[in-house]
């Protein structure tokens, strides 16, 4: 018997819509990196995007635990001398919210080309509202 291999123009990719709100952030990103992987589903095929777009909402209304809006730094390094610069997660959390959900998800997906091709498929608002109502998204409980 031979293995199935899912092949990206076969597989069929759904568009869910997951409120952020009172979810603790690496919980909520662990499921979200999951579903946009494919891990979910009987296809999956590591090497194969069979994930599915996700939408998330209310991202200013996502949680932390513990002391990591004060303790907690995000780093990003311009290349030049001096460069460094450091952002609190609470300080994140009430400029971008965005930005906090993205890099939690980012850090769980493969660090290659297919990781950056399924980072596009999650859509990250910090309101209720979003631009994505023409693909009719299902609800998503996590």
């Amino acid at each position: 018997m031979k293995t199935y291999m899912a092949k990206a123009e076969t597989t069929d990719k759904k568009w869910y819509i997951a409120d952020a709100s009172g979810k603790v952030l690496g919980r909520f990103a662990s499921e979200i990196a999951s579903r946009l992987r494919g891990k979910h589903k009987a296809i999956y095929t590591p090497h194969v995007d069979t994930g599915d777009f996700i939408i998330v909402v209310n991202a200013e209304k996502i949680v932390m635990t513990g002391k990591k809006l004060t303790d907690k730094i995000y780093y990003s390094y311009s290349g030049y001398p001096g460069g460094l610069r450091e952002t609190a997660a609470g300080k994140m959390l009430a400029e971008k919210p965005e930005n906090l959900i993205k890099i939690a998800v980012q850090g769980m997906l493969p660090k290659n080309n297919l990781g950056r091709k399924m980072l596009k498929k999650l859509k990250v608002y910090a309101g209720n509202a979003h631009i994505h109502e023409a693909q009719c998204p299902e609800k998503l409980s996590i």
